[in-house]
């Protein structure tokens, strides 16, 4: 049976990992012991999203350090913390004790473990826990390292990692876990990885950070193996691949604007080429180039000659009026088939500063992430219906005539409350 894939709550790296199925357990080598946090954050803020169950396995935290690190994720009635600090590394001293103390109401539900120097008591409360859920939960181990600091050795880590895994893969559920790279054996690194489906490493060398995939199961990727240096602020996570060449040639947008001409996606333009659905984005935003009998091909498969991809389009730099028949619809897999309707109305491959779209989502849908990855400026004018979203913790509400405006964080869902198909004009700024 195919397994059902989500987004990491991370655009960019959804396009780089092909997206994560449900059952993977993701490993996450940490260089610094803080870099995976805003990736954890965005999975959690994606699973909220989502409406789906979250149990979040605390060894390092408090739970007030917890909810204070969370924040507004927090208020969120569907995730489970177990606090296995208080009892752990806080030795049930006053001053931890005091959070259940002070009977202060959360939204989250906290289930303090009361013996979590003890395997097998921590592994029945995690699944008595989980068999109270339904669906497709999500877990989030925080940390490995801190669960070797209070269990003394690493075969008690493997122990429960080696066990815990195919049941968490069994039980249709996605899984982070944390650990300090530098804290534990190559062996058990190694380990560790060969029974996760994901193995990702975060490094930081000289004030840059990069993430490179270690393995990813079900997955032909081209960028595994392949440092990508990327920043974060806030819970914004962007890459260096987002910034695209400039130069007299660009073939990748000639590619996206002759694909998207024909009405294929990505994907199924790769599998027409022989290729892989990433390296076709790749191409698109010019971080390699096609070989020659690779290029051939595309030019076949989209009834186009091999020197369209490097003509200068100058018929079209100072184009005024973009006709109806030349628009072209864009196929999307990533969303739900009958959700979403997508038109280009410019030419993707013409002079102008901005690309412009129809857009369409059918009534009573809910889309789990934003229409485009796209860096830059974007703005849409409701033409019909109504459409819900959240941007940040604030969620807002479009009436026909309303107008929004994004820069650089993108909202976390879409959804048409109505009965009605809400259209969107939509424009974004290159």
């Amino acid at each position: 049976m195919k397994k059902m894939k989500i987004s990491s709550g991370v655009p960019q790296l959804n396009r780089l990992l092909e997206g994560l199925y449900i059952g993977d357990n993701v490993v996450w080598h940490d260089d610094s012991g803080r870099l995976a946090s805003v990736f954890c954050l965005n999975f959690i803020q994606a699973s909220r999203a989502e409406e789906k169950p979250i149990i979040y396995v605390s060894f390092d935290r408090s739970p007030k350090n917890l909810l204070d690190k969370l924040g507004p994720l927090s208020d969120n009635p569907r995730l489970i913390v177990l606090d296995c600090f208080t009892h752990g590394k806080g030795s049930g001293t006053p001053v931890f004790l005091k959070f259940y103390e002070d009977a202060v109401q959360h939204t989250c539900q906290i289930i303090r473990v009361e013996e979590p120097d003890k395997v097998d008591k921590v592994m029945d409360v995690l699944y008595d826990t989980h068999a109270t859920l339904e669906g497709d939960v999500r877990f989030v181990f925080d940390s490995l390292t801190g669960m070797q600091e209070l269990w003394g050795e690493e075969v008690h880590v493997l122990n429960f990692y080696v066990h815990s895994c195919p049941r968490l893969y069994e039980l249709n559920t996605i899984a982070y876990w944390i650990m300090e790279k530098r804290a534990h054996s190559p062996r058990l690194r190694a380990q560790i990885n060969r029974i996760a489906q994901v193995a990702i490493d975060l490094s930081v060398k000289r004030g840059t950070t990069s993430l490179t995939i270690l393995k990813a199961e079900k997955r032909n990727l081209d960028a595994q193996n392949k440092p990508y240096n990327y920043w974060s602020k806030g819970l914004r996570v962007s890459f260096d691949f987002e910034k695209r060449t400039t130069g007299p040639i660009d073939l990748g947008m000639r590619l996206k604007a002759l694909r998207m001409l024909r009405g294929f996606s990505q994907r199924e333009l790769a599998k027409l080429v022989g290729v892989t659905s990433s390296s076709i984005s790749q191409v698109e935003s010019n971080l390699i180039y096609p070989s020659l009998p690779a290029l051939i091909k595309m030019a076949e498969v989209l009834s186009a000659e091999v020197s369209d991809f490097f003509q200068e389009k100058t018929g079209l730099r100072n184009r005024v009026v973009f006709l109806a028949r030349d628009a072209a619809d864009i196929k999307n897999q990533n969303f739900s088939e009958g959700s979403i309707y997508i038109k280009q109305l410019t030419s993707a491959d013409s002079e102008t500063s901005t690309e412009s779209y129809l857009i369409e989502i059918a009534p009573g849908k809910k889309l789990p992430f934003h229409f485009f990855t796209h860096k830059g400026e974007e703005v849409g004018y409701l033409l019909s219906g109504e459409l819900q979203f959240i941007l940040g913790t604030e969620e807002y509400t479009m009436k026909p005539g309303d107008v929004v405006r994004l820069t650089s964080e993108m909202p976390i869902w879409w959804k048409n409350p109505g009965t009605d198909v809400a259209r969107l004009f939509w424009v974004k700024v290159r």
